[in-house]
């Protein structure tokens, strides 16, 4: 019940619900490049869907980077899908070939359906970097220019959209300057970088953010690997591992902070950039997440089976078993 291609790797993925119908998105490259390390330039974006989570319909692929020189012409990154008033957003991230990847930027596309076509919103481009806030690329001081992973709330809040990304701040130690981004939008074209909403300490990156509300509560998911971990929290976690996170706020713009613990990490890896959701079948929620390491040692490069979940005191704990069926 997988979501695996024979010929594809799967990997990052973002969710979109809609009268009962479950899509995801989701990076993908050809398995024929060999080395799993090069997918991540050889980059498109699939689509597949569901009923339950569980068993998936591949739709094909779906977006990828420019044909010409563009800013988005080596990569289409991990972004998210929100429906406004009829039509469908797709914010993404993309690099391009005249800058080796190294500078990420987040773009913007729309459609009619879910199902496509996607069209770019004039030449794509949504936000680019602030450097007030914001890390530029250095050679040396970090291994590129972390603006990606753009999450989009789909309502309003004081008038403005509000979209959260995966960046790192000017100062501090090199493994505590990982933050959650942060733009504002009046009609989700044009948007403008505001300070992070989670300024960091703890990570010298917070990858693939999920913002939502269970219960009163503010999530904000993530995830990290071991080797990016501050000092201190390495030595509070014995050495660290690699997974899925959240941080947890009483208002979707803070204050955040990590939740106790970490929700689902290993070493090696063995799950990344997980997402919590609603599960169709049980009615509860649920962690899904791609498979990395598999039991090979080699990269999985699919997407594994819902994770039954609970709500402790409002932490999230890993379930046993899901519960019955509704």
């Amino acid at each position: 019940m997988t979501l695996q291609l024979d010929d594809k790797y799967i990997w990052d993925f973002w969710h979109f619900e809609e009268s009962g119908t479950q899509h995801l998105f989701f990076l993908q490259a050809d398995r024929a490049i060999g080395n799993p390390d090069l997918r991540h330039w050889n980059v498109s974006v699939g689509h597949a869907v569901s009923q339950d989570l569980r068993d998936w319909t591949p739709r094909g692929r779906v977006f990828g980077p420019s044909a010409g020189p563009a800013w988005d012409d080596y990569t289409t990154w991990t972004g998210s899908v929100i429906a406004v008033d009829g039509r469908y957003h797709l914010f993404y991230t993309g690099t391009c070939r005249a800058e080796n990847g190294m500078r990420q930027r987040i773009g913007h596309a729309t459609a009619d359906s879910i199902d496509g076509p996607w069209q770019r919103v004039g030449d794509g481009l949504a936000l680019d970097l602030d450097e007030r806030w914001y890390e530029e690329y250095q050679e040396g001081r970090w291994h590129d220019r972390a603006l990606r992973d753009p999450w989009v709330l789909p309502d309003r809040i004081d008038g403005m959209y509000h979209m959260f990304y995966t960046a790192r701040r000017n100062d501090g130690p090199l493994y505590e300057r990982g933050v959650i981004g942060h733009a504002v939008s009046p009609d989700l074209v044009h948007w403008e970088a505001t300070a992070p909403v989670y300024h960091g300490g703890h990570y010298g990156q917070l990858e693939v953010p999920q913002v939502f509300e269970r219960d009163g509560r503010w999530y904000c998911v993530f995830c990290n690997v071991a080797a990016h971990w501050s000092e201190a929290m390495r030595e509070r976690h014995h050495g660290g591992v690699s997974g899925t996170h959240y941080l947890v706020a009483d208002h979707p713009l803070g204050p955040w902070q990590p939740a106790p613990g970490f929700l689902d990490g290993d070493v090696p890896c063995r799950r990344y950039a997980g997402k919590i959701l609603r599960d169709p079948v049980t009615g509860g929620d649920c962690l899904m997440a791609f498979e990395d390491t598999g039991a090979d040692g080699r990269f999985a490069g699919r997407i594994g089976d819902p994770i039954p979940l609970r709500l402790e005191d409002g932490l999230y704990v890993k379930a046993d078993a899901f519960p019955a069926r509704k």
